[in-house]
């Protein structure tokens, strides 16, 4: 096999239980090409893998690929981001998103992007700070960052500024601010639209906003988005990228949301299509005849 990949970094999270038989099958395929392999995690049933940090895949690999579902993809994702390190997802959970490689078709559909029959997919990400005197960062996502009550039942108040310019004040749970690639995510649950993913924009959907005159908005990707707390607020708050571990947030607290610099190379069927991907997961009626 003539293949443009020929170093294969593995990237997998080690707390997923369910990993063990796909990482098998995936290893073993590359094995049978003869591609070189490496991996991010000490596995206790593939001892003779290589084992690397995934800060040292963009030297070492010529793709990765992130076994698992859309939030082991995510976490590849904000670590190469800006390397140029193409990466494809593998998807082994329920509901993905970005990972479209089944293991069910895995030869067939590894195959054809290992032999360079793929589509390329750029996305960006965001960026998140606190600035309370001084500005600290708390990190980029992929998905979205949200600002939400921390360990109370009690509303949030709030206010958002874009560009500088105010835009509303408000009292609820919290507030998502997603890319297209997260629209489908947290900020669908609140109500926000689905965003084209070649949209060069976000959405701020509100959570169980007190008003119900507060709905989604969709803004440049360029914006620059000020969340800032009210000294009002009685109890904390907190941000979060991606649903990570976040930053706890004070009264008085501003969060500053922008596009962050780099951006993430996926690499897709060349038959991808991403309106078929709603269709199957969202479960949208087929075409009529």
């Amino acid at each position: 096999m003539n293949s443009p990949f020929k170093r294969i970094g593995l990237f997998i999270r080690k707390d997923d239980p369910v990993m063990e038989n796909a990482v098998i099958q995936v290893t073993e395929f590359l094995l049978s090409k003869s591609l070189s392999i490496v991996v991010n995690e000490p596995l206790s049933f593939l001892t003779d893998l290589n084992v690397i940090s995934i800060n040292e895949f963009p030297q070492n690999c010529d793709l990765t690929i992130a076994i698992g579902g859309d939030g082991t993809l995510l976490s590849a994702s904000r670590v190469l981001s800006g390397t140029g390190l193409p990466i494809v997802g593998i998807n082994v959970g329920r509901l993905g998103f970005l990972a479209d490689v089944t293991l069910a078709k895995l030869e067939q559909q590894l195959s054809e992007i290992l032999n360079g029959n793929y589509r390329e997919d750029t996305r960006f990400l965001m960026h998140a700070s606190v600035i309370n005197g001084g500005e600290k960062s708390v990190g980029k996502a992929m998905n979205d960052v949200v600002i939400h009550t921390h360990q109370s039942l009690h509303m949030i108040e709030f206010e958002t500024y874009i560009n500088g310019r105010f835009l509303n004040s408000q009292r609820a749970d919290g507030l998502v601010v997603a890319t297209p690639t997260g629209s489908t995510a947290y900020a669908m649950s609140a109500g926000g639209p689905i965003l084209d993913v070649d949209l060069d924009a976000v959405v701020l959907a509100s959570v169980c906003p007190h008003t119900l005159s507060n709905r989604p908005l969709v803004v440049a990707a360029s914006s620059v988005i000020d969340i800032v707390l009210s000294e009002k607020n009685t109890t904390s708050a907190m941000v979060t990228c991606d649903g990570r571990p976040g930053h706890i947030l004070q009264p008085g607290d501003t969060v500053r949301i922008n596009r962050h610099p780099s951006n993430i190379k996926l690499l897709h069927l060349g038959g991808h299509d991403h309106y078929s991907i709603l269709r199957a997961k969202l479960e949208w009626g087929r075409k009529l005849t």
